[in-house]
């Protein structure tokens, strides 16, 4: 038998790394700091914000009552359910966040807008009025939980009813 080579492992230098400045930038604590405080100021703010955007919900809701043309309705309460899902979090409500998504999934674009169910957009809508009014902020919170498993429970259904395949995101 001969006998073997050794085994030799090359590893190419990583320029970009070495531009970047190692695995992680080293982090000016200042500015992390300086955010944080500009955040905690801007956060006595987020209740009124919420509150702005629950208005615009219930807004869409109004023409939707109101609207001849259901399926544009029914478009434009998807276009606030989808801000105030972005949003809530952000404003510390990810309950009000979890019941926009099922209220999306309800009303986007794979769903036939003309068979989305009133009752259920409504319900959906007091739902996340409920959740701001009452300081309803995370699902921790045992009517809170239970009203958002059920708001989902229900969007479920009616895409199982209509063959509508989502991923559970809209």
């Amino acid at each position: 038998m001969s006998k073997a080579k050794p085994i030799e492992i090359f590893t190419p230098p990583n320029a970009l790394k070495a531009k970047v400045g190692g695995s992680l930038s080293p982090m000016d604590k200042r500015a992390i700091a300086k955010a944080d405080q500009a955040l905690a100021k801007l956060s006595v703010e987020f209740q009124d914000w919420i509150e702005d955007e629950l208005k615009r919900l219930e807004e869409a809701w109004q023409s939707f009552s109101n609207a001849s043309d259901k399926v544009q309705a029914v478009t434009n309460v998807h276009a606030v359910a989808h801000d105030l899902k972005g949003l809530a979090k952000t404003y510390e409500y990810p309950l009000v966040g979890r019941m926009a998504a099922s209220l999306c999934r309800l009303t986007n674009d794979e769903v036939d807008r003309s068979k989305s169910p009133e009752h259920l957009i409504r319900a959906h809508i007091d739902g996340v009025r409920a959740a701001i009014k009452g300081h309803i902020k995370t699902e921790e919170h045992p009517v809170g939980s239970i009203l958002v498993t059920e708001m989902e429970t229900q969007v479920s259904d009616f895409e199982a009813k209509n063959s509508i395949i989502t991923d559970g995101q809209a």
